[in-house]
């Protein structure tokens, strides 16, 4: 059974940084997709970063509120996704959820439904 657990969740000043990781355990595949999604108290859930592995072609895609803040890696050897998140803003306050999706499979912020797999979540809280 495929599970990812996300961790690196945690409160923060505007301005600071962290890092969130999530180990996606009984997951075979060379190739797929993954992401992180976050979801904020009376908000729907929102796609923030996207990527694929073990392809050709190397997909990544942000939501434009992130961009140039965070990045979104795999680390191949763990089997982990990463999302760094420099200068954070009371806004980013969510809870994080890490979503994955063996072949075929397709990089999206926009189709909760394209991923298969989910977390349980890691809660970020940015304070002014």
């Amino acid at each position: 059974q495929v599970q990812p657990v996300e961790s690196g969740g945690d409160s923060v000043q505007a301005g600071r940084s962290l890092r969130l990781s999530c180990a996606v355990s009984g997951y075979t595949d060379s190739r797929g997709c993954m992401a992180w999604f976050r979801q904020a108290p009376g908000k729907e859930r929102e796609g923030v970063a996207a990527l694929n592995f073990g392809f050709a072609f190397r997909a990544t895609d942000y939501v434009d509120s992130v961009k140039g803040r965070f990045t979104i890696s795999r680390d191949s050897a763990k089997s982990t996704l990463n999302l760094q998140m420099n200068d954070l803003k009371p806004e980013d306050t969510a809870m994080y959820y890490c979503a994955a999706e063996s072949p075929p499979c397709i990089v999206t912020l926009a189709r909760t439904g394209a991923y298969r797999y989910w977390g349980q979540g890691t809660q970020v809280t940015v304070s002014s």
